[in-house]
């Protein structure tokens, strides 16, 4: 039923025109973002074409003999539009094993696309898993999203946060002239907290805003000039994602989040959909950071999974 084709160059203004009229696609699904890393995975992205027309996309990189839909983004999965049926992505899938043995791969890690960020439903493909892979699942985190028209009452500490932070002369705007200030605080926090730094670096993140001025969004808190603390977000039809949230310890101190959080969720993107505040786990989500999820909740967040599938490639 389907003619299966690795992705090349040639096909970048059919693969984006596709992502952009699809039901679950979003920026990040671009060529112009994806690639951006490409030198750090081989790219193995595949176009799924029925009676020679497009009909599904997989953002994917290859390891080894291991298919991962992508390693280099947040969460992934089959792209389709309102045409693709149940009973047709089975038999994809089915095709993609047989596509996928011949040419010697023999597993596959499968990053589910939450269902947040689908415009129409578009869990085809959980259930092509389920039926046809027997697909086990592999990763489980847990992020925490608002849903602004049933927005709950922020936790009190959150609002005593906010006000604090603004009785001490913490100002938030939106500022795509802070990225090298902001992106410092980002390291610095994440080296000594975690002994890790930002997946992006600034001259990608930098780079990519470029690209995507209306999809990325950088919100600072200034205490006399200075970032004492910001958050990074990823704007998409349905979703804004906070990518990155960190603050100064004198940030920390004046609650220079709940301060941005208050202009972000309640005042500019009041009338988005979601806003989604992003993971809270370690270890593939077999620990929870409980004070992480504890603030995030505070803010009326509550629980959406990001999930992994992983099976055998069998014929």
């Amino acid at each position: 039923m389907f003619d299966i084709q690795r992705y090349t160059n040639n096909d970048i203004t059919a693969w984006n025109d596709f992502v952009a009229q699809s039901k679950q696609g979003t920026f990040l699904f671009d060529r112009r973002y994806m690639d951006y890393h490409r030198n750090r995975f081989a790219d193995y992205s595949l176009l799924f074409y029925k009676k020679n027309k497009l009909y599904a996309l997989l953002a994917a990189n290859v390891d080894g003999d291991t298919l991962w839909s992508h390693q280099g983004l947040t969460y992934g999965g089959l792209i389709t539009n309102e045409h693709a049926t149940a009973a047709e992505v089975c038999v994809l899938f089915e095709e993609l094993n047989v596509y996928l043995h011949s040419h010697g791969i023999r597993h596959v890690v499968y990053k589910a696309m939450p269902w947040i960020y689908q415009q129409l439903p578009a869990e085809e493909d959980l259930y092509a898993l389920f039926n046809r892979c027997h697909a086990r699942l592999m990763v489980r985190n847990v992020s925490s999203t608002i849903v602004q028209d049933r927005a709950l009452k922020w936790r009190r500490i959150r609002q005593f946060g906010a006000d604090k932070a603004e009785k001490e002369g913490i100002s938030v705007a939106q500022d795509d002239s802070a990225y090298a200030e902001f992106w410092q605080v980002l390291t610095d926090n994440l080296q000594h907290t975690y002994h890790t730094r930002p997946v992006h670096t600034l001259a990608e993140i930098s780079r990519l805003h470029d690209a995507f001025p209306d999809n990325i969004k950088l919100y600072v808190a200034r205490l006399d000039e200075k970032v004492v603390g910001g958050t990074l977000l990823f704007i998409t039809p349905q979703v804004v994602h906070s990518q990155y949230i960190s603050a100064t310890p004198e940030g920390k101190h004046l609650h220079a989040i709940d301060a941005i959080f208050r202009k972000v969720i309640t005042e500019d993107y009041k009338g988005c959909q979601y806003f989604d505040f992003g993971i809270s786990n370690e270890d593939s989500g077999r620990y929870l950071n409980e004070g992480l999820i504890y603030q995030k909740e505070g803010f009326g967040g509550r629980a959406v999974c990001y999930d992994w599938y992983e099976w055998k490639v069998e014929c």
